[in-house]
C-alpha cells in the first residue's frame, strides 16, 4: 500500500502521520491487488477540520470526506466509512465470482429472494445534451432548480457535470482520458 499524506493550511505531525498509516492498515486485508492511497487533510476557519481519503484499487476508485472539529475524529470517520465501502466492494466482487462459477443457481437465489439492502436503477432518463459554456450550464441547472446538470462543454466538446457544492459554489466535472 502506498501512502501520500498531505495537508493543507496546517503541517502534518509525525504523530499523525503514525495514526493515519496505523488505521490505513487496517484496511489491507480488502486488497487483492497494490493499491495507492491519497490523504489529504486541512484546516479551515472556525475549527473545521476535513480529511479526504481516496483509495485507488485498479480501475476502482473509493472516496471518502469527513468534516469535525478535531482532526483525528474527522480522520477516523473517514476510515470508518471507508472500511464499510471496501466491505461492499469486496463483496459484490466476490458475488460476481460466485455467479460466474455458478449462473442458474444464483440466478434461482436472486429471484427467490430479492436483496432489499443493495439499490436498483429505478429511472433512467434520456435527453439531448446541446453544446454550451461552463456559465450557461450553471444558469441552466438553476433555471431547472437541480444539483448537477450534465452538458457538452462548447470548446473541449467533453461531456461535463456542473453541480452545486456544499459551500453554495460550483463544481465543475471533466473527463480525463486514460
Amino acid at each position: 500500500m502506498k501512502i501520500n499524506i498531505s495537508g493543507k493550511n496546517m503541517e502534518i505531525t509525525e504523530a499523525m502521520r503514525n495514526r493515519v498509516e496505523k488505521r490505513l492498515f487496517r484496511l489491507e486485508r480488502y486488497f487483492w491487488d497494490d493499491v495507492d492511497v491519497q490523504v489529504r487533510l486541512t484546516q479551515e476557519k472556525g475549527a473545521r477540520n476535513i480529511a479526504e481519503i481516496t483509495v485507488f484499487i485498479g480501475s476502482t476508485l473509493l472516496r471518502a470526506e469527513e468534516t469535525s472539529s478535531d482532526m483525528y475524529a474527522s480522520v477516523d470517520k473517514a476510515i470508518d466509512r471507508l472500511v464499510s465501502q471496501l466491505r461492499r466492494h469486496h463483496t459484490k466482487f466476490a458475488d460476481r465470482l460466485r455467479a460466474a462459477e455458478q449462473p442458474a443457481a444464483a440466478a434461482e437465489a436472486q429471484e427467490a429472494e430479492p436483496d432489499d439492502e443493495t439499490p436498483s436503477l429505478v429511472r433512467v432518463k434520456r435527453f439531448t445534451v446541446k453544446p454550451m459554456s461552463v456559465e450557461d450550464a450553471i444558469e441552466q441547472m438553476e433555471l431547472l432548480d437541480h444539483s448537477f446538470f450534465l452538458f457538452v462543454d462548447a470548446e473541449t466538446h467533453a461531456t461535463c457535470v456542473v453541480y452545486r457544492r456544499r459551500d453554495g459554489n460550483f463544481g465543475l466535472l471533466e473527463p480525463e482520458n486514460a
